[in-house]
């Protein structure tokens, strides 16, 4: 397919306050001209953009900056515009023997062969493809887990059809393919709080689930404290205390620094697939039951 630059946004003028040094993410967003025009009306640009603007200062007290690298629109196949996340089959119901990350580790979801082809045909080839983020517009983006109906013994089976999905490593790990393992989808703009791409962006470059100091990981949890669980709030917390999140975002293999002669250096890359409990974040986890 053939991808062109949405000239109207300025991505000079989003950069504009970018310095030299800094931990810094590449991130690219990709708007389907043929998007249908409800999911137009939930989604806009112009949303998506005031978003973008937010998440940079989100992120700026961590000292993290982002940077557009352009947006651009084009017609995507039809198919490609809803999607299943996951494969039902690589999914299992907590069995109640380690948390949720040491399970994930053992049995990762994997993408669906819909997603995959989409993500495959969406994603332009370049050289710094695992290294990028990719937020992708779309119309539906259906996630399915198992929902505990009983007390352990009886599941159900539960869709969630999302706002954004990040498909995080601590969920996925090394199971996407490197060249479109950052890829994020958007599908609803959050008009009240402008927080769905810093949110996701949160579960990308952390790679934490939804929880925030004392709150263990979970599905869902709303509360106004702490980007990682859906409200309002904004907080990157550090130390124990703030499970590791801002020690767990400066690692994040998505990050890199430009040194004086203009070259790039990037974080180390996962050791383990980018599990939680990988190698490169050292003593940056929480044990926890």
């Amino acid at each position: 397919m053939q991808w062109s630059l949405v000239d109207a946004i300025d991505v000079e003028a989003i950069n504009s306050d970018l310095e030299v040094g800094k931990p810094t993410v590449d991130i690219g967003l990709y708007y389907p001209s043929n998007l249908h025009p409800d999911a137009v009306e939930k989604l806009p640009l112009s949303g998506l953009m005031e978003e973008f603007r937010n998440a940079k200062k989100v992120f700026e007290p961590t000292g993290v900056q982002l940077n557009l690298l352009w947006v651009k629109t084009g017609t995507v196949d039809p198919r490609h515009l809803a999607i299943n996340a996951s494969k039902w089959e690589t999914d299992l119901p907590s069995g109640g023997y380690g948390n949720m990350y040491v399970q994930s580790a053992i049995h990762p979801t994997e993408m669906s062969d819909g997603a995959l082809e989409a993500f495959e045909t969406i994603i332009e080839p370049a050289p710094e493809n695992s290294r990028t983020v990719y937020l992708v517009a779309m119309q539906n983006v259906y996630m399915p887990y198992y929902e505990d109906l009983d007390g352990g013994r009886n599941w159900g089976p539960k869709v969630v059809n999302t706002s954004g999905l990040s498909f995080p490593s601590y969920t996925y790990a090394d199971t996407i393919p490197n060249r479109i393992r950052g890829v994020i989808t958007l599908t609803k703009h959050d008009a009240i709080n402008r927080l769905t791409i810093a949110h996701e962006l949160g579960h990308k470059l952390m790679n934490v689930s939804h929880e925030y100091r004392d709150v263990s990981p979970q599905h869902e949890i709303r509360s106004d404290a702490g980007l990682m669980l859906y409200g309002s709030g904004t907080q990157i917390p550090s130390g124990l205390d703030g499970r590791w999140h801002q020690e767990r975002l400066l690692l994040s293999p998505y990050i890199y620094r430009i040194d004086a002669t203009g070259e790039r250096n990037w974080n180390a890359d996962y050791q383990a697939g980018g599990v939680y409990y990988d190698p490169i974040y050292a003593n940056a986890a929480v044990q926890f039951d």
